[in-house]
């Protein structure tokens, strides 16, 4: 599991022990945010409450079907695999050296997370956010061409090739509500790793 967790910082100390549900310790949530519109953007919030098979209530990209109008234009009956968008801080703070000031809600994200690598976790994860609330990780985020009307030469610092040549795709993950609840600021998260062999994740 230690290889699910960014290294610790001064003020969050990250628990790779399970407890007896078998959880562990994951990180913690920074910030949240929703808008009714589609807007790039998504404006912070003192809480959000995650409603089970829709996602995020009040939120533009909530519901059991697809709501990103790219994808509505081509096939409106496809699953909603993105109800909930996840960054990790440390990804706006490393764009943030690069001269890239960019806010929780910024890129879009509902939930903003410090302490676990979020890309590092296998598709069909489940990440509990607080007392009640869980989503399961269905992939990453496709970083579009939008981006760099948020801050030109973004995108580049959010799709990369690595050295073997492959896509690296940085912007964080996208996931389906299983378990409802308010998220707010502060609240711990808690990752279960699926059983069985383990798939990295992909664009979704």
């Amino acid at each position: 599991m230690t290889d699910l967790l960014a290294p610790p910082g001064p003020d969050l100390l990250v628990d790779a022990d399970a407890d007896a549900a078998g959880h562990r310790a994951g990180g913690t949530v920074v910030a949240v945010a929703l808008d009714d519109g589609h807007r790039f953007s998504k404006p912070t919030a003192e809480s959000i409450r995650l409603i089970e098979g829709w996602g995020v209530e009040g939120d533009a990209h909530a519901g059991p079907t697809v709501r990103h109008r790219f994808r509505v234009a081509k096939d409106p009956t496809a699953p909603n695999l993105r109800q909930v968008h996840l960054i990790h801080a440390e990804l706006l703070e490393d764009i943030g050296h690069a001269g890239h000031h960019v806010v929780p809600g910024g890129l879009g994200e509902n939930v903003t997370t410090a302490g676990l690598d979020l890309l590092a976790l296998p598709e069909g994860a489940v990440l509990r956010l607080g007392a009640d609330a869980a989503v399961r990780v269905t992939g990453l985020r496709n970083p579009c061409a939008q981006i760099d009307g948020l801050s030109p030469g973004l995108m580049r610092r959010l799709v990369r090739r690595s050295a073997d040549g492959s896509v690296e795709r940085l912007a964080g993950v996208m996931a389906v509500v299983v378990a409802g609840g308010v998220v707010r600021p502060g609240d711990g998260i808690a990752v279960e790793l699926p059983d069985g062999q383990h798939e990295p994740l992909r664009p979704v």
